[in-house]
């Protein structure tokens, strides 16, 4: 019984939408939007901003390990929806919607 009851909740939570969704509008934007979709969706920011990263990456091959730094584009917009909304942090990593953080009601 106790299988029973943990393979129907992997089941649904495999099935629901990712772990979280932010609304602008009508329209919910999700983790691994592309810039575009994101852009249609909510607007322009506020303000924006942007980087290159260098990540360390372990590779393996035939019984080879190395690593290697891999660039990284990092944009960052911040939306501020109004008074009654807190103000979005979005964080893309190579143009893809990584995380969205709430930074507080604006000033």
């Amino acid at each position: 019984m106790k299988k029973r009851i943990s393979f129907l909740a992997l089941c649904f939570c495999l099935s629901t939408p990712s772990a979280w969704a932010f609304r602008c509008g009508s329209s919910l934007v999700n983790a691994g939007d592309h810039k575009l979709e994101v852009l249609n969706k909510c607007g322009n920011p506020v303000f924006a901003d942007s980087r290159i990263e260098l990540r360390y990456t372990k590779l393996f091959g035939t019984g080879l390990e190395f690593g290697q730094y891999v660039p990284i584009m990092i944009d960052e917009w911040v939306y501020d929806f109004g008074p009654n909304r807190f103000v979005q942090l979005f964080r893309f990593e190579n143009g893809r919607l990584a995380d969205i953080e709430s930074l507080g009601y604006s000033r």
